[in-house]
């Protein structure tokens, strides 16, 4: 009864405001209008919400209310530090603007309900503004933060800075936490526009100036778990840590052949090892790799926990294992001397380059030397004695490698393959987690032998299961977008570079062409980003269509199972296939399950990813904030209507604020990404070269703040407030 009652009045309001009589008005005004006491407009507010929730009336910018110019709409709200933010949606060229007033409860990442407001002036160029109605799935239920504790009760502070709410924890909700533990809330309520967020405390991960909290609390921020499942812990007890001799029936035994991992010096999950010998002008390249799938049986729990998690993750000082270190470090691990089981692809490959022959077997290898990057490169760059000498019999071997390796490079990059060479950094803490020093990563001749050899092996097996037509998976890098890839075209016009487009479609070659013409150029690093960023992301994909990037029309992942299950998944197929094909019901079966296994890979790649870029952010921002107030070269990396970026040769990454460019008024030129003085006609462009000063870093958010050298406001008190912020002021003593 009272349900129609309701009902019956949330249509008299519909109604009114339908009416061509009817002017928008605020909620007062309809009170009057409708002669609702004073005692019942409460019950008139619930009312006027709902409707405007059910997209059937609208809200306007000055809170009256009317019929609905537009239909509520679907979209993904990303929440701005400062309160506002803005909802994409599906369609609409622009996002929604969202501000704080109209946020309602929702968080950075929520899929919501909007309606557009209505506007009493139309201002050309105006953003679309909106307002949540409500959220229709939750981004998260829980989150990283730092307690505080008061008197009777306790907060939590937020890691994530879109979140700008701090979540209120009751005193029976604190289960332990002290001041500056960090910690994993639960949210129990999500608050509204005036009532902060509640939540509990679910699991304390240590003290915020513990050794390795920091790195722990991004990884549980983005839902990344430690430890197994017990399920997956009993299924381990049940395998050996060496390889039962009954285990090798039907297996090739290579036992024999002279096999070598390459691997950097602190790896332990090693799951590639390499043979190879040169019979006349061929070349006969072993490339095996671990038999994860004899110990990850399909749907097993090991199987279940491995598609969850897809990946290894590593994060500075530790690693988190898509399968348990048992396998990855242990049995699995092609470690030096140990007979292990393995998944070989054995190849022919002629004086050209072409693989004109190859098998895939199962195998049964031992590794008779562990090698490392640097000693390879030691023994065939540096042509060090001492090194030569303790590897005197693996030397003809490495020196074949060598020469293979070259081959096949010529080969790919004469197709067109593309050669990104970025500098990447290698950070290295102290026992306590301290960012002590930051040293590039070294791409030596032992890194591209073993790159050259994977690269071959993924697309052999790729082009093989192509032909055969089975259901398999496939890294794919679609081309680039069109507009995207001429408006890089038109960007590089201003350092006098050019790419050629054939109907509207740019091949990889040109690319690489490009990329050879910058070659130690100061645009180089720059305008190699700015093709990164123009080309599509790769991923995992049931269907075929080809490695851009590789100029590759075949390519897969097969050799690091131990890492990734696609690779995982493809060897499980293989063996399959090889012991006795696959019947139209297994057919089926991978039919049925491999999209969702490629889908997952691919999220679970990028999630990793990120993780893996913030902490190298983090600790990126705590070594320089033991360099503030120093001088160092640098390179604008980025030019933006706020500011320059300004990368320096350790990689590190920092804003110059445009209002610390103190000389003149700047005004950002899109065409040539260049922050031009508006009198003095000073130009910042990319690839620029400056000297900079280390102004401030902020280690909550991950960033560092440059001035240009002798223009810097850093002084003892932004040190002093620093020390204070971060609650390190005993060390600032």
């Amino acid at each position: 009864m009272e349900r129609n009652l309701r009902e019956q009045r949330k249509n008299m309001i519909v109604e009114l405001m339908n009416d061509p009589q009817y002017v928008p008005m605020k909620q007062k005004e309809i009170a009057m209008l409708m002669q609702v006491p004073k005692s019942s407009r409460h019950e008139l507010k619930e009312l006027l919400n709902e409707l405007v929730e059910e997209g059937k009336i609208s809200l306007s910018l000055k809170g009256k209310y009317g019929k609905p110019e537009f239909t509520a709409m679907v979209g993904i709200f990303h929440a701005n530090s400062r309160g506002f933010g803005f909802v994409t949606v599906e369609g609409m060229e622009e996002d929604v603007f969202i501000s704080s007033d109209h946020v309602q409860d929702a968080f950075d990442g929520d899929n919501v309900q909007i309606s557009l407001l209505e506007k009493e002036r139309s201002f050309k160029g105006e953003k679309r503004e909106g307002t949540v109605i409500r959220v229709i799935e939750r981004a998260f239920t829980q989150l990283v933060g730092t307690f505080q504790r008061n008197k009777n009760f306790g907060f939590v502070l937020p890691d994530n800075p879109k979140i700008g709410k701090d979540i209120f924890i009751a005193l029976e909700n604190i289960n332990g936490a002290v001041n500056g533990h960090k910690v994993i809330a639960e949210i129990l309520n999500y608050g509204s526009q005036r009532k902060k967020p509640e939540g509990r405390i679910k699991e304390i991960l240590g003290h915020i100036n513990d050794p390795g909290t920091d790195i722990l609390s991004i990884a549980k921020a983005y839902g990344m778990e430690m430890d197994f499942p017990k399920e997956v812990i009993h299924q381990l007890n049940d395998i050996s840590d060496e390889v039962d001799g009954k285990e090798l029936a039907g297996r090739v035994d290579l036992r024999e052949w002279q096999t070598v991992t390459i691997d950097g010096e602190d790896a332990k999950d090693l799951d590639d090892a390499i043979t190879l010998t040169k019979e006349g002008n061929h070349y006969h390249l072993g490339v095996h790799i671990a038999d994860v799938t004899h110990y990850v049986t399909e749907n097993s729990p090991l199987d279940k926990e491995a598609l969850k998690r897809a990946t290894s993750v590593y994060l500075i000082d530790r690693v988190i294992p898509m399968l348990p270190p048992k396998l990855s470090n242990g049995i699995c691990s092609l470690n030096e001397g140990c007979d292990r089981l393995a998944l070989s692809c054995l190849m022919e490959i002629d004086e050209k380059g072409n693989v004109v022959g190859h098998r895939v077997a199962e195998t049964v290898i031992r590794v008779d030397r562990r090698m490392s990057y640097t000693s390879v490169k030691k023994i065939l760059t540096d042509r060090d004695e001492e090194e030569i000498r303790q590897y005197e019999s693996f030397v003809p071997m490495f020196e074949r490698m060598e020469e293979l390796s070259k081959l096949l490079r010529q080969k790919r990059f004469a197709r067109g393959a593309i050669d990104f060479d970025f500098p990447e950094a290698k950070i290295i803490l102290n026992q306590k987690g301290v960012p002590v020093k930051i040293v590039p990563y070294e791409r030596n001749v032992a890194t591209k032998i073993i790159e050259d050899f994977m690269l071959l092996a993924n697309e052999t097996i790729a082009q093989d299961y192509f032909w055969q037509e089975i259901p398999f998976i496939y890294r794919i890098h679609e081309e680039p977008d069109e507009e995207k890839i001429k408006k890089f075209g038109m960007f590089i016009n201003n350092f006098g570079y050019s790419i050629h487009f054939s109907n509207g479609v740019i091949h990889p070659k040109e690319l690489q062409k490009l990329l050879d013409k910058i070659e130690g150029t100061s645009s180089e690093p720059l305008i190699s980003r700015l093709m990164l960023r123009s080309m599509k992301q790769a991923k995992y994909s049931t269907e075929s269509v080809g490695h851009f990037g590789l100029s590759a029309k075949y390519y897969c992942h097969f050799t690091s199972p131990i890492r990734r299950y696609p690779d995982l998944q493809i060897h499980r197929i293989i063996k399959e296939n090889m012991r006795s094909g696959l019947s139209e019901k297994r057919i089926r079966h991978y039919e049925a399950i491999l999209p969702e296994v490629a889908l997952q890979s691919s999220q679970m790649e990028r999630r990793a990813a990120d993780a893996e870029r913030e902490v190298e952010k983090l600790k990126k921002a705590q070594y320089m904030s033991k360099h503030l107030g120093e001088v160092f070269d640098g390179v604008i990396s980025g030019v933006t209507k706020y500011g320059i970026y300004v990368e320096l040769e350790n990689t590190v990454e920092g804003l110059i604020h445009i209002t610390n460019l103190t000389d003149d008024y700047y005004i950002f030129d899109e065409n040539s990404y260049s922050l031009i003085g508006e009198m003095t006609k000073k130009v910042y462009k990319l690839g620029q070269k400056l000297r900079v000063e280390v102004e401030s870093v902020d280690t909550l958010l991950k960033t560092v703040e440059f001035a240009l050298e002798g223009e810097s406001g850093y002084s003892e008190q932004r040190e002093l407030e620093e020390a204070l912020r971060s609650g390190k002021l005993e060390e600032w003593r």
